[in-house]
């Protein structure tokens, strides 16, 4: 009797042939490997599965992850071999996968791998079993420190939202300070692309980390004649722009993955219908501005944040001094009965 070959698990079969690519050359060092998202829909598996290969990929020495980067062919691959089971006290550190790294899975260590996941491959490959593959650990260990994913994301929100932190000694008037407030936030969410997809505006995210930042634009809004509700809008509009902006950071990579085009080359095949719309006599206005710019609108998110911040600091400054004039002060001091000067 002849005995039946046990089948190939989907995502070996992936490995395999991703391991081919670099062994033929077809993949070089550094050079980025599919991702995820391209994972699950090129081999037509879940996103878990997908997960599952690249953690086996980086178990076997083909590939490494790198910061702001994803996950790339390994500059010196290590000789390969099948991972044995592993065990539940295999626990690597964020970006490196490593048999045998005998560290204790706790609750912080399941938030830095689930981080990881979120920042190189999007929110929508993260699950309690993806954070368990990369870990190397049984899929069910996560849930004795995390009791599930949405807990899980609120402790990845705090965590990032932590990396950003302020002066005890603030320094500066109310604007340098609001624009330090700003720009801190806008670099945890370009670190984090997926945070700002994370929580509704009128159903706020009740984290102690998210507070420090509301503590330190209300502090620096305090003291200017502005009423509590007035206080609480300003800053409120202030980090919905910050967030409204960051938005677009992770929905142009979820697009990239989409589609498989960069932004410039999306842009470019967009050339005979934006021709079109120029010509046409319908938005003049548009047809107009646009051949006024020399060599084309550059669309860039980081100098749109800072060009938007400045009239949004504007429009706070004309109200702060409309709220003093309300108030009578005027540097700090109170007017005189029936004076405006000196």
């Amino acid at each position: 009797m002849v005995s039946t070959p046990e089948p190939v698990p989907p995502y070996r079969r992936i490995v395999d042939q991703i391991a081919r690519r670099i062994t033929d050359g077809t993949l070089a060092p550094g050079e980025r490997v599919p991702s995820t998202r391209r994972i699950a829909r090129e081999w037509n598996v879940a996103l878990a599965t997908a997960t599952k290969a690249l953690t086996t990929l980086r178990l076997e020495g083909l590939v490494e992850t790198l910061p702001r980067v994803g996950t790339v062919v390994a500059a010196r691959q290590a000789p390969r071999r099948r991972p044995s089971a592993p065990s539940a006290k295999t626990s690597p550190t964020a970006g490196s996968a490593v048999p045998g790294a005998a560290v204790e899975l706790s609750r912080d260590t399941i938030v830095r791998a689930a981080l990881e996941i979120a920042d190189h491959e999007g929110l929508a490959a993260l699950s309690m079993r993806s954070v368990a593959a990369r870990l190397g650990v049984a899929a069910m260990s996560p849930y004795r420190y995390v009791p599930s994913k949405d807990d899980l994301v609120l402790l990845m929100a705090d965590a990032a939202f932590g990396e950003g932190t302020y002066p005890v000694e603030p320094t500066g008037d109310w604007r340098a300070r609001l624009e330090l407030g700003a720009h801190t936030l806008w670099r945890i969410y370009r670190r984090h692309p997926w945070l700002a997809q994370v929580g509704a505006l009128t159903r706020p995210l009740m984290l102690p980390a998210l507070m420090d930042h509301a503590e330190w634009a209300l502090a620096a809004l305090d003291g200017h004649g502005l009423d509590a509700a007035t206080m609480l809008d300003l800053h409120v509009l202030l980090y919905c722009y910050v967030q409204g902006v960051a938005v677009h950071l992770e929905r142009e990579a979820q697009a990239e993955a989409g589609t498989g085009l960069t932004e410039g080359e999306w842009m470019d095949h967009q050339g005979p219908a934006l021709a079109a719309l120029v010509a046409g006599e319908r938005h003049p206005v548009f047809a107009r501005t646009v051949g006024s710019v020399g060599d084309g609108y550059d669309l860039d998110l980081d100098s749109l944040f800072a060009f938007g911040l400045g009239p949004m600091l504007d429009g706070v400054g004309a109200m702060i001094e409309a709220a003093r004039a309300r108030a009578g002060v005027v540097c700090g001091g109170v007017l005189p009965q029936g004076g405006g000067g000196e």
